[in-house]
């Protein structure tokens, strides 16, 4: 071979190898936890609550600062009544994504499905508003007799294209979707009480169930405040359909707010960039057709 030949086969194989080298460093790299840089991703709150009781401790101008002050670009809320979601939208509709909480008056989370007057109102709230989602409500008990009444509420939200945020076990979520197989579910809490095992199980079977992971974060940390392992292939093996939530519920959740927020950044920060990505905001700009950045963090 030629001395010139011989430099041209050199020069290549020294050119794949770097190639490779690049290749192998750059697969490493995606595997490399967020760390501190978790701090500068905007967070989607999947979670709130503005109940009457935080309307005189918390005003709205309170709860978009809070937002503000620990990242939250932009928050699903629901109320009980349905005039806390209201007055938050109406106060900062560039950070609040409204959904219809069917509970008030005498409608609670234990009988709201039978109460006679339900569908009416909640067609009336859905016509008044532009609520994107009927939910966060409760199924404690399955009463397959409510059944014509959740094929109505699954159509109000079909027809506005707009998701179920249910509270319940795994058997209400398998039950709505043979009611309906195409109906949209955001499982609140991934169950709440359900074992990492099942919330698993149920996530596999239903590919388009997205779930919200408020409540669940001591869970996901475990008790070393490392990543839980059944809660770690929980995390990437449905990165696409997870988002963060806080559960403000009770005024003491509101008081501990940024609490609740840090702790979740810190299980976030044990993600490479692009997991951490998807659950902090990324689904939410799908599921909500949003863009969701911390450009909106100061803004109404």
């Amino acid at each position: 071979m030629s001395p010139t030949k011989n430099n041209a086969v050199r020069s290549t194989g020294i050119l794949l190898a770097l190639l490779i080298m690049v290749a192998h460093n750059l697969a490493d790299s995606a595997d490399i936890p967020i760390g501190d840089a978790v701090n500068e991703l905007p967070i989607f709150d999947a979670h709130i609550h503005y109940k009457e009781p935080a309307w005189s401790q918390y005003s709205v101008k309170n709860i978009v600062e809070l937002m503000d002050k620990n990242g939250v670009a932009m928050g699903l809320v629901s109320s009980t009544p349905d005039e806390g979601t209201i007055m938050l939208w109406q106060y900062a509709p560039n950070r609040i994504v409204p959904e219809l909480r069917p509970y008030h008056g005498n409608a609670g989370s234990s009988n709201w499905a039978k109460v006679s007057d339900m569908e009416t109102y909640l067609n009336g709230r859905l016509e008044k508003y532009p609520h994107e989602g009927i939910g966060e409500f409760h199924i404690h008990n399955l009463d397959a007799t409510d059944a014509p009444f959740f094929i109505k509420v699954i159509e109000m939200a079909k027809e506005r294209d707009i998701s179920l945020h249910v509270h319940s076990g795994t058997e209400p979520i398998r039950w709505l979707y043979s009611l309906d197989s195409e109906v949209k579910i955001i499982w609140a809490h991934a169950g709440l009480s359900e074992p990492a095992s099942e919330v698993h199980s149920l996530l596999s079977e239903f590919s388009d169930l997205y779930t919200d992971l408020s409540l669940r974060e001591f869970e996901i940390l475990g008790s070393d405040l490392d990543l839980d392992a059944e809660w770690k292939e929980i995390l990437f093996d449905f990165q696409d359909r997870l988002m963060v939530g806080s559960d403000t519920w009770v005024n003491s959740q509101w008081d501990r707010y940024s609490d609740i927020i840090r702790t979740n950044r810190i299980w976030l920060s044990k993600l490479p960039r692009d997991v951490a990505e998807k659950i902090a905001y990324k689904n939410a700009e799908r599921l909500f057709d949003r863009k969701i950045s911390m450009d909106q963090i100061g803004t109404k």
